[in-house]
């Protein structure tokens, strides 16, 4: 090999100048230790039920090993209209609307690749999941955030976002509940949102992965307000309502004209789904709504005693309406978030993933995802009472 060759210099400079997850850099640690508690990872830890197991297996024993339709099996597409008509009160038209991705994460990328010209700008809320920023930017679009805060249990507001709207502006990304802060909309809220969207021209980009996991009041989809299903894409999947993070299943719906363009990246990029995983995800949506309903009710009680753990010790929590994670503020221990979670772990083994992974308007907090056994929550906070008392 040439001493002048450096295999760095060929990497694209667009990528070279994206950081890496700040969840995945932190757990490199985590990995590293024994004995860790982790409140870190966003992941159920139950069990895919067996009856949704069972279908994957009865599948590959059947020969169903082979590839499906770009969108995705048709009966898939079927259930999933039906299941947003009955639960969401949407309806989109299996054969042109409905695109079967790689979890939400691929058709999220979908989404951005087929709408955004160089340049292009989208406006998303943070603290948020921490791959909008990123897919953003590998798309070639200018990434606008708009800072949520706790005083408004992390809701964003309408006003906040056409601050930030300019001439260039083509979206507007939500996630509610939101990972990592579990914050949720009001109806009236969306609706100034949608008002926006239509005054200024701008498609929405909803990402609802948590919506069956509502703990408090009524999940809206802002795709359900008047005009605003012919400017939205709706992003969801089965990873967190049913424990299926290993299956890779989300879709997408919208207009014909965007699902169709996300389709032609698809097919040349992933071709299709797992067939095995799209024959689970049509169990879980046949027979899979009371293990959920099972499931949420457990996260409700483990929210319930994580939250009021963390006041008690002295960590600001507001209670998180949707999704599985706490969201403190850590600011009164006068610690950064990445030096408090660093602390914490190597002096308490617990692990937290630090505000900031998801953004700049996260410093000051840590992530703690309560998608873990009620035992473990128990000594973790404990653990963590005992270190905020020794500071």
């Amino acid at each position: 090999m040439s001493d002048s060759f450096s295999a760095e210099d060929f990497i694209s400079h667009h990528i070279a100048q994206i950081p890496k997850s700040g969840i995945r850099e932190f757990f490199d640690i985590v990995q590293s230790r024994e004995g860790v508690i982790s409140l870190g990872v966003g992941e159920p830890d139950f069990v895919t039920p067996w009856h949704i197991r069972e279908s994957a297996i009865y599948a590959l024993e059947r020969g169903r090993t082979g590839y499906t339709s770009n969108l995705g099996l048709l009966k898939l597409r079927n259930e999933i209209s039906k299941h947003l008509d009955q639960h969401f009160g949407l309806q989109y038209d299996p054969h042109t609307q409905i695109l079967i991705g790689v979890g939400v994460s691929e058709t999220m990328d979908l989404a951005f690749r087929a709408l955004i010209n160089p340049g292009d700008e989208i406006i998303f809320h943070e603290p948020c999941y921490v791959s909008y920023a990123p897919g953003i930017s590998m798309a070639y679009g200018v990434g606008v955030p708009v800072a949520c805060k706790a005083e408004d249990d992390f809701a964003v507001r309408a006003e906040n976002i056409e601050k930030v709207i300019t001439d260039k502006t083509k979206a507007i990304v939500l996630n509610f509940p939101t990972n990592p802060t579990g914050g949720t909309m009001t109806r009236p809220e969306l609706e100034k949102i949608a008002a926006l969207a239509e005054k200024h021209n701008l498609l929405v980009i909803t990402d609802e992965i948590y919506s069956e996991l509502t703990f408090e009041g009524e999940h809206t989809s802002i795709a359900t307000l008047p005009g605003m299903a012919e400017r939205t894409i709706f992003l969801h999947g089965f990873s967190k309502a049913y424990a299926m993070t290993g299956f890779r299943i989300g879709y997408a719906c919208g207009p014909p004209a965007l699902v169709d363009a996300m389709m032609k990246i698809h097919q040349y990029s992933m071709l299709c789904a797992s067939i095995i995983s799209q024959e689970a995800a049509v169990e879980a949506l046949q027979n899979g709504w009371d293990d959920m309903l099972e499931m949420r009710d457990q996260y409700r009680l483990r929210r319930n005693f994580i939250v009021s753990a963390f006041n008690d010790m002295g960590l600001t929590c507001h209670s998180p309406r949707g999704s599985f994670y706490a969201f403190p503020c850590i600011e009164s221990t006068g610690l950064s978030s990445q030096e408090f979670a660093v602390k914490l772990i190597e002096q308490e083994n617990v692990a937290c993933v630090p505000g900031d992974a998801f953004g700049k308007s996260g410093d000051g907090f840590l992530r703690c995802c309560f998608a873990t056994s009620l035992e473990e929550i128990q000594t973790a906070t404990e653990r963590m009472a005992r270190f905020v008392k020794g500071l």
